[in-house]
């Protein structure tokens, strides 16, 4: 199952850990403010956005929805939920 994103919404596969330069897998901090998530979709009218971007956004913006009966989650979000696109 796929969800194709409306108006101004975009779908994120959100990022639970990071690997640092040295090969560490670290996960998320729970207390952090904002999370960080690859762009999997977005909707017609989202601008300055595009899919496979790496965006960092409240921790607590949009909500979670579970795609199929194993545990992939993605997150949909409002753009405006978004606070900035992470160049690495």
């Amino acid at each position: 199952m796929t969800l194709e994103p409306l108006d101004d919404w975009i779908v994120v596969e959100p990022l639970d850990e990071t690997e640092t330069a040295a090969g560490l897998i670290v996960p998320v901090n729970e207390a952090a403010q904002t999370r960080t998530a690859i762009v999997a979709s977005v909707g017609p009218e989202v601008e300055g956005i595009e899919p496979g971007d790496k965006i960092l956004f409240a921790r607590d913006a949009g909500f979670e929805v579970r795609l199929t009966r194993a545990a992939h989650r993605v997150r949909v979000l409002r753009r405006e939920e978004v606070v900035a696109r992470i160049h690495d």
